[in-house]
């Protein structure tokens, strides 16, 4: 049997039918909790009711829901099925909405009751959905327009078994943050098996087959004790899914999920403590800074939080600071994994533990990926050359629809394919790399390139910045001039000058913010990533007051 994300849970299922598999944990307190079997034979009825409705393997379906339990078995059932479950970000507006659904030729939408308006608002601009399922929590009934996810659960026959080749399509779509959403494409088969990753971080060999997955499970347990993942950042982006469910599939281990609309720091701990979780996944400085806010006022509070089960914390995406790093190693001795990686491929990892401290955006290299300058050279190793990063191995098979975005981004060197997500970096004498942002955002002033999580980074080592956000605004003088947007701790104040000046003692003179602006809180997307687009055009608004 082939690798696919399908089959590899019902492997699971198969060996391990009363391991836990799902605790989904909602906001008033209430929890729902999910063996292998339940998982598994729930994602059967939604594979029945999406093959009723209409649907045949290759056929697109969106799932809009925060994280809960139903959009992992709304996803599992879409694969079973054969169709491409596609993640729908829940934070869009009627438009984006529309040119996502559209973009993906979906024909059915799961989505949350708390989003029946906005679904309502754009359903006569969607002729090719087939199929509305709402999922109930509390917010809304069910209109006549759609069925109810339990019910539709209750009737629906659940779909057989059947045979998946691992040459089926899955499908992530990208944020959005370098230009509308675009469907990353990648073989199943490939892409199920590349999860198997995790075990390499237990010395274990991952499984080269289906059927040594469950000994692979089995050898896990002789060694630690079985996987409890919360997932902090969402399911609708790669690192929450990918790696907190995806991966745990391969250890036989159980997804919590959080339903808050937002995220709560001593929720989380709370949690953690009660289900004795062993793995978190989060998305940089805009998960761990309130996480170790939390932490250090329990403890001033003498109410501190219980953090031994947690073996490792994984974070991709987003710029995760050594200081931040350091001061959660103060209340755990844990395992910090910081990869590289987007949508389009993973690039390299930081591992930081209590005796092994890493320096932020410093990265060891994946095997496959290169930094290449603007001839498609490699940089050569200690030349502070800046260079853009490419990866091979496991490469999206494209953009779906986009032919002209694919040729630019995956394309080949001397006969090896790579995908270029455009990403910056310099490659340092040891052979590490030092991420530098995304080209997409970098500052041209006075003719030298200044990336702006370089500067953002500085600017938030001093003690009472909380978070920041850098762009580039025009300049008569120097084309462009690096503005920050800073947002400081609780009851502080500092001046702009103070802030530059601390600055100075890490950035070079042109890389140094020549404004620093103030505000209430720096605005990113759910996924912690930074919303440059809000920090522009504040920037702009409060410089013309």
């Amino acid at each position: 049997m082939d690798f696919h994300l399908a089959n590899l849970f019902e492997t699971v299922a198969d060996a391990f039918p009363e391991r836990l598999a799902v605790i989904a944990c909602h906001a008033d307190g209430s929890e729902d909790h999910l063996s292998w079997r339940e998982l598994d034979q729930r994602a059967s009825r939604v594979a029945g009711l999406l093959t009723s409705a209409g649907l045949t393997p290759g056929a697109k379906f969106g799932i809009y829901m925060r994280n809960r339990a139903e959009y992992l078995e709304a996803h599992l059932g879409g694969c079973k099925a054969r169709t491409i479950p596609i993640n729908v970000n829940y934070r869009y507006h009627a438009d984006e909405l529309v040119y996502l659904l559209d973009n993906a030729d979906a024909e059915a939408v799961f989505f949350q009751a708390e989003f029946r308006e906005r679904i309502e608002e754009i359903r006569d601009r969607l002729p090719r959905i087939k199929l509305y399922v709402q999922v109930d929590d509390g917010s809304n009934p069910v209109p006549d327009w759609a069925q109810g996810y339990e019910q539709a659960l209750t009737d629906s026959q659940p779909m057989s078994r059947i045979e998946r080749p691992g040459s089926d399509l899955y499908m992530l779509y990208t944020g959005g943050t370098t230009g509308m959403p675009k469907g990353v494409m990648y073989e199943q088969g490939k892409f199920t098996e590349a999860f198997g990753f995790v075990l390499a971080l237990r010395g274990l060999e991952p499984a080269t087959g289906l059927e040594e997955v469950p000994g692979r499970i089995q050898a896990l347990a002789e060694i630690e004790p079985p996987t409890k993942s919360l997932t902090a950042c969402p399911l609708m982006h790669g690192t929450g899914m990918w790696i907190g469910h995806f991966a745990v599939a391969h250890q036989g281990g159980a997804t919590l999920t959080m339903s808050d609309a937002r995220f709560d720091p001593d929720s989380m701990w709370k949690l953690i403590e009660k289900h004795g979780v062993t793995d978190l996944i989060i998305v940089g400085d805009a998960f761990a800074i309130p996480m170790l806010s939390a932490l250090r006022s329990a403890k001033r509070e003498e109410r501190a939080y219980d953090i031994s089960s947690v073996r490792r914390i994984t974070s991709s995406g987003v710029m995760w600071s050594r200081e931040v790093k350091d001061g959660l190693l103060e209340f755990g001795d844990m395992m910090l994994i910081d990869a590289m990686g987007s949508s389009e491929g993973a690039m390299g990892t930081s591992v930081a533990t209590r005796g092994m401290p890493a320096d932020t955006a410093k990265f060891g290299l994946s095997e496959g990926v290169c930094v290449f300058d603007d001839g498609d050279e490699p940089i050569e190793p200690g030349s502070e050359k800046i260079g853009m990063l490419g990866t091979s191995g496991l490469v999206p098979l494209g953009y779906y629809k986009d032919e002209a975005k694919s040729a630019a981004t995956f394309r080949e060197i001397n006969g090896v394919r790579y995908s270029f997500p455009g990403d910056f970096a310099k490659v340092e004498a040891d052979g590490s790399i030092t991420l530098l942002g995304r080209g997409s955002n970098c500052i041209n002033t006075g003719g030298e390139k200044v990336f702006p999580e370089e500067v953002e980074e500085a600017v938030k080592l001093h003690a009472l910045v909380r978070d920041c956000l850098v762009v580039g605004l025009e300049d008569e003088r120097f084309g462009q001039r690096v503005v920050a947007l800073a947002s400081l701790e609780k009851a502080s104040s500092i001046s702009e000058a103070e802030i530059i000046d601390h600055a100075r003692d890490h950035l070079a003179g042109y890389k140094l913010p020549k404004q620093v602006l103030i505000v209430d809180s720096v605005r990113r997307a759910v996924n912690g990533k930074a919303d440059y687009g809000w920090a522009r055009d504040t920037a702009k608004a409060l410089l013309s007051c």
